[in-house]
Formats: C-alpha cells, structure tokens, sequence
C-alpha cells in the first residue's frame, strides 16, 4: 500500500530473476570515484615525500570510511531498496556526505585533521539509520534486525563525534576501537534476530562495479605517466614502459577478479560477512596501485625521497595483496590445486621482484599476465575441459 508515493519497505526477494544495479546505484557509485581519486592522490604524494608508514596507516584509515559508507548502503539497498522518492531523497544525503567526506580527504592524510572527514562519515551514516528505521516500521519480520542496525550505527557514530575532543595523541589510538565497533555492528544486528535477505548475483554484480571504479583510478594514472612522457621527452622510453607496464598490471588485475563467478560465495551469514569484509583489501590495494604508479612516474623524474626498493614496493605491494585477496575470496574454491599452488607462487614472486627495483615494474607486470594465464588454462577449473571449459569461461568473462 502506497502512502504519498510512498512503498512498504518489506525485503526484497533474493530469488528475483534479472535483478541488476539501478541508475540510482549507478549514480551513488559515481561520488565515490571523487573519494576513491583524491585518497589516491594524496597517497602518492605522502608516499613520494617517503612518509610509507604514515601514507599506510591514515590511506587505511580514510579508504575505511570510503569503503564502509558504500558497502553498507549497497547490502541495505539489496534487501530493502523501494527505489521511490524518499528512498531516493535519503541516498542524495548520503551522497552529500559522501562530498564532504572527500572534502576532508586531504587534511586527514596530510594534516591528520580528520575533522571535516568524520563530519561527512557521520552524515552518511545517520542517513543510512534513517532508512533502517524505515525497514523496522514496515517490517515485522525484520524489525528486531532494523533496530538493532539502527542502534547501533547511532551509538558508534556518537563515538566519532566525542573522539573528536580527544587530545590529538590519544586518538589514533581510539580510531582502530571505533573501526572494530563498526564492523561489529552487522554482526550483532543479524545474529540472533531474522537474517536479512541478500540477492546474491545484485550484490556480486555491486562489488563488481566498485571494483572498475578503483581500477579504473589506475589507468587514469598510466595515462598520465603518457602525458608526462610527451611532455618530457628525455624521459620518453622510460616512461612509456612505465605506462604500459601499468596497462598490463591493471588490465590483468580487471581479468584476475573477473575470471570466476562471485555470487556463489554469498550463501550464509559467516560466508557474507567474509566476502563482504575481505574485499576490503581487494578494493584498498586496487586504490593503492594508481597512487604507486604516479610515484613511479615522480621516480623517474628524481623527485621522491624514496629509495628504488620501497618506489617498487608501492607498486608491487598493492597488487600483491589485490591478488592474494581475491585468490583466497573467490578463485581458491574453484581451481585446481595445481592452479593454485601456481597463483600464490606467482604472487609470492612479485613481492620478491622488490629486490631487484630496475626490473620491478615489468616483471610485476609479467608475472601478473602470468597469473591470467594460469587461471585461463583448462586444466585451471576441475570438471572442465577443453571446448567446455573454453565456453564456461567465455560466458564468465561475457557477462
């Protein structure tokens, strides 16, 4: 029944065939790219100023906020998206949030002002609570879940606020405990009380999509490293090689997380809450290799405090972990032994290729095209050979 255009907030079915992201969704995503984008700039240039262990812990810290503002709206938005106006209107406030979280992106990494960062966060988290106190009204089968949700997003966010008070010695000490608070708020709400309803082919398809933006971050910095080199003509073969090397690096990543289906990973409370808190590092390192790839580019030109190892690193390190962790989410299940053994040496050979920093790049970039071709082999998937296996992963790709 409808209220001034209004529609009960009752879950979604999970089982719904042709499910796939709304334009508003679309939409939601595009403010993240502006986070996504300066968080990886200002990485690069605290990286290039050779602060690493401070570019690490606040990026870690600001790339959190980024990542749990929209992973909670897109698993809210699978079970109980209306899609009508005030649906619509409360996902604008997030958005607005969202801006101002990017706003603030800059003095928390560079300053350590996370000020206008935490405003922005909190806007956006209270609006969530706004809806989940829309899914309580409407749902009695969800309502227990709902406010518990609700409860606690507010409680957490509350402690956002007061932390702000806090001596500036003591707070990067209360940051991890109000991180472990957020994380622990799904948890709490959905055990013991009615499990929401999760669509898993919407939800891969979401996770899917945010990782094009944060890769797409990464061809946005080869193209610079092009820019740079026609610009700089005495530097033109090094970094040509160094854009195409961050090509490879990023079109094999894309095909790497793209190589297997996601959705079948989504099937209980334990294995959702796995894949949707371990891509994390997924999306983190893929928001890392853009700003590595920059600082290559600044390497080249002698204009990092860095030394030739930790430069390679910041390009080797991201992949590393975005390879690993996608092997361990999605790819490890449904490859042979042999396959994976193969992928994890691989993986282990580009951390090592820090050792030799002239020829990190393009062996990263190798030895990535490497770990495409291993999982492309026949003999990757069991139960799947030749012309079928061929066709399996056809329509994987496909779609």
């Amino acid at each position: 029944m409808r209220t001034i255009g209004l529609r009960r907030m009752g879950p979604r079915d999970p089982a719904q065939r042709h499910r796939t992201a709304t334009p508003l969704e679309l939409l939601f995503d595009l403010v993240f790219v502006v986070a996504v984008g300066l968080a990886a700039t200002n990485l690069h240039e605290i990286e290039a100023e050779g602060r690493l262990t401070s570019a690490v812990l606040s990026y870690g810290l600001v790339f959190f906020s980024i990542w749990w503002a929209w992973m909670n709206f897109t698993w809210f938005a699978t079970s109980f998206d209306t899609d009508d106006w005030l649906y619509r209107v409360t996902t604008v406030v997030q958005m607005a949030g969202v801006l101002v979280l990017a706003a603030g992106v800059h003095a928390a990494m560079v300053e350590d002002d996370f000020t206008i960062g935490i405003i922005g966060y909190v806007l956006m988290r209270l609006a969530l609570v706004g809806q989940w106190i829309r899914a309580a009204v409407s749902s009695t089968r969800y309502r227990r879940t709902a406010v518990r949700y609700a409860v606690g997003i507010v409680v957490v966010q509350v402690l956002w606020i007061v932390s702000l008070a806090l001596p500036e010695g003591l707070w990067p000490f209360a940051a991890p405990f109000l991180v472990l608070g957020e994380v622990l708020v799904p948890v709490w709400a959905e055990l013991g009380a009615a499990d929401t309803r999760w669509h898993t082919r919407h939800l891969a398809e979401r996770y899917s999509l945010f990782t094009l933006i944060v890769l797409g971050e990464g061809l946005v910095a080869s193209a610079n490293a092009v820019i740079d080199a026609l610009a700089h003509t005495d530097h033109l073969g090094s970094l040509l090689t160094l854009a195409a090397c961050g090509l490879v690096i990023t079109v094999g990543m894309w095909w790497i997380y793209f190589s297997r289906e996601q959705h079948d990973h989504i099937h209980s409370l334990p294995t959702a809450l796995l894949f949707g808190y371990g891509h994390y590092l997924v999306f983190a390192a893929a928001g890392a290799l853009p700003a590595g790839i920059e600082v290559a580019v600044l390497a080249d030109a002698g204009h990092v405090e860095l030394s030739s190892s930790a430069v390679a690193a910041t390009v080797a390190v991201p992949v590393a972990v975005f390879v690993l962790s996608i092997w361990a989410l999605a790819i490890r299940p449904s490859a042979t032994r042999r396959a994976n053994v193969v992928v994890v040496v691989l993986t282990v050979a580009v951390l090592a290729s820090v050792a030799v920093p002239a020829v990190s790049l393009p062996v990263t970039a190798l030895l990535v095209a490497a770990v495409v071709v291993t999982l492309e082999l026949p003999s990757a998937t069991p139960h799947e050979h030749g012309s079928d296996a061929s066709q399996a992963r056809g329509s994987r790709l496909s779609a």
